[in-house]
């Protein structure tokens, strides 16, 4: 009785501390697109044991960070400031419910055009990817990453900002989306 007791509570303390560790990284990676002076204090919202979406981390600045999904391919994380998770989230539970791009993509539209759904004047949004990317548990890096960066400002155009609508050179700023709820500056610097 004393070992099956034991041995439960090894299997127990085993399994929790992975988990702990396994979401202890997922931390540490998601924080890494932030700016270093918000990583401490950042919200990680990602993905339990179950694979369902949760708050890992409750921060206790502005930014909110996106842990990588484990069920896709290579590595990607996204952080920005808290004016935009309503945004976010909406996006979030119309894809839960089986909603295409362009679906969500015109729901988010409406709504906010109809005052439904509050976006930011203007926010940022950085992401860190990397399709062969790697945690580098000593640095505390992820190699072979490329961070790229998103300004919302929406219903923006090429008139009223002076951007083209595509990079006239690896790592120039230009326009996505223009005139939409969604219209953004990306800025991609090359990879190395």
């Amino acid at each position: 009785m004393r070992f099956a007791f034991t041995l439960i509570m090894l299997i127990f303390y085993t399994t929790a501390c992975a988990q702990s560790k396994t979401e202890e990284t997922s931390i540490k990676i998601a924080v890494l697109a932030a700016p270093a002076d918000q990583r401490d204090g950042a919200t990680v919202l990602g993905f339990d044991e179950n694979g369902e979406f949760v708050t890992l981390r409750k921060g206790s600045n502005q930014t909110v960070c996106i842990a990588d999904d484990p069920k896709r391919d290579g590595i990607s994380v996204s952080c920005y400031h808290s004016s935009l998770e309503p945004f976010m989230k909406r996006g979030r539970e119309l894809r839960t419910e089986g909603k295409g791009r362009q679906e969500i993509f015109e729901i988010r539209e409406n709504e906010v055009k109809s005052g439904q759904l509050k976006m930011p004047d203007k926010v940022t949004l950085h992401v860190l990817s990397g399709s062969d990317a790697v945690y580098n548990e000593e640095t505390g890096t992820l190699e072979n990453a490329n961070l790229r960066w998103v300004i919302y400002i929406p219903y923006a155009t090429t008139e009223n900002t002076g951007l083209p609508l595509a990079p006239p050179f690896p790592g120039a700023p230009w326009l996505m989306d223009p005139g939409t709820h969604r219209a953004h500056i990306m800025i991609t610097p090359p990879k190395n």
